[in-house]
């Protein structure tokens, strides 16, 4: 990989600071905020200031980027080492589950892979830089995100995000002014067949619509839960209005996905037949169409200049050059055809980055995910107003399913998609917890001894939808 691949993949020719003055102060401010807000509240500055500041803006120091995002998390790490020393809490909230390990495997994997790959300095130093912001930011969230309190507040932090991107992005496609420009973004909004597709302070229009799409669900949950209902609503309204802007076919897609997710609520004790249902019928179409079933992704047209094709093709040379990438991932993609250096898959980016082992954790990380949900659900099974927020959950990370298909995780996307694997975390780990403790002392009963001390979990005494 050289040149222009290889600069976007390392960060080679980028080797300038730049801070705006405004973001430089909302850092700042933010910065203070993690060490003296309780720990609770710390989650709310640290989103809105990586949500709404252009992505990109940096310190450049001795070949590392330190990009605003990476400077806040090793302030909250700083502040998770000072916790930790005082001994007032446990370091992830339900211990280190099953999904906490699939992750770290999946981001050590990955990292190692490029880093053999390239066999240079660049790339250790590319991909040291990675695990810094994948395994710092999402133990960070592990560590902020404990209890459905935490829950509910992450939700309503992501609302007033979205109202401000909707504000910014309606004055994008009516004004052709994107507002983010002013500090340190893109001015000039971007054009597509004559249509200006808004992208917020996001770097593009795909991740700015697809992260919209992928909260409506959770923004369902308030509205119907009743726990902020006009902040829910307001929610819903910001994220259509998002998805609008964007003007793109992945959100759109997204979007679709979001409802038949929520309107999927009655079948929830079939799920099983569903999943065989459509499995059976992907794999009929798959023997029946004249190309492979991934084809179907370039029937998808539902704004002018889609690129659904290019988006087949993709899986499609994935599959053919199975024997380049499946040990370590490969170098590029290029020579796969024409525009394949365009990675506009997360599936086909985990297989190019890390080969097959990094590509099977990427895909366990979701179906443990949906696992921990299932299993959570069946445990408080009658408990309507619980069960619907695992539901909705679920719903939410099948959209990332759904949008991975159109979209590789950059920008500020990477941590809606931490934050949210975070969520489902806190909102499975006292249930399947207090599972583990029942468990133990009905053991402990049918022997006739005395059960060791098992200390139970806080479990929050508000219900869902009171």
């Amino acid at each position: 990989m050289n040149g222009p691949e290889y600069n976007n993949r390392f960060g080679a020719g980028a080797s300038s600071s730049f801070i705006d003055p405004f973001v430089l102060i909302l850092m700042l401010i933010t910065i203070v905020l993690t060490f003296v807000l309780p720990r609770k509240y710390v989650v709310v500055p640290l989103l809105l200031t990586i949500f709404l500041t252009p992505f990109g803006q940096q310190v450049y120091v001795f070949g590392v980027h330190l990009y605003v995002p990476r400077i806040l998390i090793l302030c909250g790490w700083i502040r998770i080492a000072f916790t930790k020393m005082s001994g007032k809490t446990e370091f992830v909230y339900g211990g280190f589950t099953p999904v906490d390990k699939v992750f770290l495997l999946w981001a050590i994997l990955r990292a190692t892979a490029t880093c053999l790959e390239f066999m240079q300095v660049g790339a250790v130093i590319n991909q040291g830089a990675f695990l810094w912001e994948s395994l710092g930011a999402y133990f960070l969230l592990r560590f902020l995100i404990r209890d459905e309190e935490d829950i509910t507040r992450v939700i309503k932090t992501f609302a007033f995000i979205a109202a401000v991107l909707a504000f910014t992005m309606l004055n994008e496609k009516f004004r052709s002014e994107n507002l983010f420009g002013f500090i340190g973004g893109r001015l000039a909004p971007f054009v597509r067949d004559g249509v200006i597709r808004s992208q917020g302070s996001f770097q593009g229009p795909i991740p700015a619509g697809t992260f919209a799409g992928t909260l409506l669900c959770l923004f369902t949950w308030l509205w119907l839960s009743r726990r902020a209902k006009v902040i829910g609503i307001g929610g819903l309204i910001a994220a259509t209005i998002m998805v609008v802007t964007s003007a793109s076919s992945t959100p759109l897609v997204t979007t679709i996905a979001a409802i038949v997710g929520i309107s999927m609520w009655p079948l929830r004790g079939r799920m099983r037949t569903v999943r065989w249902g459509i499995v059976i019928l992907l794999i009929s179409l798959h023997l029946v169409m004249k190309s492979p079933v991934w084809f179907l992704i370039n029937h998808v047209d539902f704004v002018s200049g889609n690129s659904g094709y290019h988006r087949a093709m993709l899986i499609d040379m994935c599959v053919k050059h199975f024997w380049d990438w499946w040990l370590i991932g490969v170098q590029s993609t290029a020579n796969w055809g024409w525009d394949m250096w365009d990675q506009a898959n997360q599936f086909v980016s985990e297989a190019e980055s890390g080969g097959l082992a990094t590509l099977i954790c990427f895909i366990l990380l979701m179906s443990r995910s949906f696992g921990r949900i299932g299993n959570a659900r069946k445990l408080i099974d009658g408990d309507r107003d619980k069960e619907f927020m695992l539901w909705l959950l679920g719903a939410a990370l099948f959209t990332y399913v759904v949008a991975f298909f159109g979209i590789s995780c950059s920008d500020q996307l990477v941590y809606s998609w931490y934050t949210l694997l975070a969520l489902i975390a806190a909102a499975t780990a006292s249930i399947l917890q207090t599972k583990s403790v029942v468990a133990v002392e009905a053991s402990a009963a049918l022997v006739g001894s005395r059960p060791a001390y098992v200390p139970r979990p806080a479990l929050s005494r508000t219900r869902v939808g009171s």
